[in-house]
């Protein structure tokens, strides 16, 4: 792959992630069922095909969060050292969901990448304190699988 392309899929990647945290966000501060705030933002994706590459993706995560929701939420309850999952802020639930995710069901994303990428994440949207929490669990999780 070439360094344009290669930079192309990251840049899609990264829009991807900032789409299925604001998916993963929404829906769990509304109260929403995930399934039903995936629908409405298929619906929105459809009328956007100029964004597509990051829709496929963002889905992706979105899905494997709801097919895995159990097993990562179990992940971060036990390598969250002395945080309930309900006493988190929502968006580094969200954050922690969507890395979980990356690092446990994507062997796609190297470990490193979906780590630094969640950090980011976590340092853009939410607390000064979020991105070392993050990188924390995301570690730790990482060195027990």
């Amino acid at each position: 792959m070439n360094t344009s392309a290669a930079s192309t899929d990251l840049s899609a990647r990264s829009k991807a992630r900032k789409r299925a945290l604001d998916i993963l966000y929404q829906s769990d501060v509304r109260g929403d069922d995930l399934r039903a705030t995936l629908v409405v933002e298929a619906e929105r994706a459809a009328n956007e095909p100029a964004r597509e590459a990051s829709w496929l993706y963002a889905r992706e995560i979105v899905d494997g969060v709801i097919d895995n929701r159990d097993e990562i939420d179990e992940q971060i309850i036990t390598h969250a050292r002395d945080w309930k999952l309900e006493r988190m802020p929502a968006v580094d639930r969200a954050i922690l969901r969507m890395g979980v995710w990356e690092l446990l069901y994507n062997g796609e994303v190297p470990a490193a990448v979906a780590i630094d990428e969640a950090v980011e994440l976590a340092k853009e949207y939410s607390t000064d304190d979020s991105g070392a929490f993050v990188h924390g669990v995301l570690a730790r999780i990482t060195r027990a699988n």
